[in-house]
This record gives C-alpha cells, sequence and structure tokens, in this order.
C-alpha cells in the first residue's frame, strides 16, 4: 500500500449506537470537557475530515478552539488549524456553510469523477476539488491527503465515512464517545451501517484506554500496529 497519513477516527454515540436523533437535528452527545479534549487531539493532527452529510446536517467549523493551542501550532510552523476535508459523491454542498467561510486555512473536497466540473463551478471559490475517483475511493483520498503532506488525519463522522475508513481498513485509532442516553430509534443515524470489518468475533479489537470524562466515556481504540499510545 502507498503511504497514507496516521488515521485517527474520533465519534461520540448515544448507549445504543446512534449519532443523531431521527429528524436529523443534531444531539449533545458530549460536554465540555469532553470537547476541550477533541480540541487538544485536533491541534495534533494535520487535516480533519467529515462527509458530506455531517457538513450540511451539523454545519461544522471544524476549527481549534484554544488560542494558546493555536499558538502553538504557529510556533512550530504549522497553520493555527488544520486543514479542513470533506467527501461527497453529489457535489451539493452550500459554499456559504461554516466548513467553507471559517477559519483562514485550505478546504479540500474530495467528490465523485462524474461530478468534479458542477463541483468547481459551485465551490472553486471557496475550497480545492480533486477527483476522489468513481465512486470516491478512501484509499486513494488517503494517498493524495498524504501526497500533500497530511501525516496525521482526524476522521470526525458521519456513519458513512466512519464505515468506509474502517471496512478499508484505513484507520489506525478510534476514540469512541458513549453518551448516559438512548435514542431508541431506528430512523437515526448509526455510527456505523453494515459492511465487512477487519473487526469481527475471530479478530477483536485492542481496547488501549477506558477514561470516564464527566458523564461520557472514552473507548480508545488501537486498530492497527502504527497504532501510538500518546
Amino acid at each position: 500500500m502507498a503511504d497514507r497519513p496516521y488515521t485517527l477516527l474520533s465519534c461520540g454515540m448515544s448507549i445504543d449506537g446512534y449519532l443523531g436523533s431521527a429528524n436529523m437535528k443534531p444531539l449533545q452527545l458530549s460536554n465540555d470537557a469532553d470537547f476541550d479534549r477533541v480540541d487538544a487531539v485536533r491541534a495534533t493532527c494535520d487535516a480533519i475530515l467529515v462527509g458530506a452529510e455531517t457538513v450540511r446536517n451539523d454545519n461544522p467549523r471544524l476549527l481549534i478552539r484554544s488560542r494558546s493551542r493555536q499558538d502553538e501550532r504557529l510556533a512550530r510552523g504549522q497553520a493555527p488549524t488544520p486543514i479542513k476535508v470533506t467527501v461527497t459523491g453529489r457535489g451539493q454542498l452550500d459554499p456559504r456553510a461554516d466548513f467553507f467561510v471559517t477559519g483562514d486555512i485550505e478546504k479540500v473536497v474530495y467528490c465523485a469523477s462524474a461530478t468534479v466540473d458542477e463541483a468547481r463551478a459551485r465551490l472553486g471559490s471557496v475550497a480545492t476539488i480533486v477527483d476522489g475517483g468513481e465512486p470516491v475511493d478512501m484509499h486513494r483520498i488517503s494517498e493524495d491527503l498524504h501526497a500533500r503532506g497530511v501525516q496525521r488525519l482526524m476522521v470526525e463522522g458521519g456513519g458513512t465515512v466512519h464505515t468506509q475508513f474502517l471496512t478499508a481498513d484505513l484507520a489506525d485509532e478510534l476514540h469512541l464517545v458513549v453518551a448516559p442516553f438512548f435514542v431508541g430509534d431506528s430512523r437515526a443515524r448509526r455510527f456505523v451501517s453494515d459492511g465487512l470489518f477487519p473487526w469481527n468475533s475471530r479478530r477483536r479489537a485492542t481496547l488501549a484506554e477506558v477514561r470516564q470524562i464527566g458523564d461520557v466515556v472514552l473507548l480508545r481504540y488501537a486498530l492497527s500496529p502504527r497504532f501510538r499510545a500518546d
């Protein structure tokens, strides 16, 4: 396999494995202390990746919040916040979304080959548009990000993207935060969808850390030999 970034998946979910409610409204799956932990992890990364559905439904800014962490990155010669990356099959994203308009950093959009021209017309003024293959291929994206200098990638969802990275065996580490409530509605979005995962009853993932953070719990899994405990 060609070089790819060290890839860390980060997700918050309900006790029964859901990312949101059935009406697509975001749920408060974390707390202030865990938000700060995520901010610290973001500060160690070169790029943050989310799927197009996350951009549309959650309208994330994907910026480092802490000024001191931004200053530390600047002192190391890095941008104050990581590159923002999204993946889309249709290219139907709003150029006014917070993903694009916040942060004076590069934004990269990987889209299906058939929609590259349309995506460039719509988003070319606010992002770099890259052909991600037909259909979009996560191996190709990982290799391209590495070629762009991304050594450490943080994937923050949603469920489709997490499923694609996991089933492609492209994840080195998983941070799974469990919120203390149930959603109880199968129409809601899940952490992952159906797929052939490398970790199963015969090949169990390695639980590297369990940490209580207020009323949530962090489960940290090592998913590849490249896992780093720091």
